[in-house]
């Protein structure tokens, strides 16, 4: 029970933060393209990655700090069903450039970039 305790609190936290960045992005983008919901699923792949390669080089986290972090925080950060419904949307709308922009940035982008968040972490050299 208190693992999800901190699954919760992390993931509440997420979504504060999805919300507020999201909310900053669109008001500078705008809504012709879906620039919020890819800057989230792009740096939360990162935010991942980094903490994949932070958890192989420090063992002795706790399950909460882990569950907290990746479960919670990334969980409720990322976006990914709001990428399925958008790009829905965009096919609905028969906007074929935007969707297989918006598809392939997100996927290729998203695994390159939790990568090198991953590659990052464990080539950091301690103290």
């Amino acid at each position: 029970m208190r693992l999800a305790l901190w699954v919760g609190i992390g993931g509440f936290t997420g979504s504060i933060v999805r919300y507020l960045l999201s909310k900053y992005i669109f008001s500078q983008a705008g809504s012709a393209f879906p620039w919020a919901t890819l800057a989230v699923n792009l740096s939360g792949c990162f935010i991942i990655g980094l903490l994949i390669g932070w958890f192989a080089r420090c063992e002795n986290l706790s399950a909460e700090v882990r569950m907290f972090l990746t479960v919670g925080f990334c969980g409720g950060f990322t976006t990914f069903s709001t990428f399925a419904s958008e790009s829905l949307l965009l096919l609905k709308a028969g906007e074929w450039l935007n969707f297989s922009l918006y598809t392939v940035i997100s996927v290729t982008c998203g695994i390159a970039l939790t990568a090198l968040g991953s590659f990052i972490a464990l080539s950091v050299r301690n103290g």
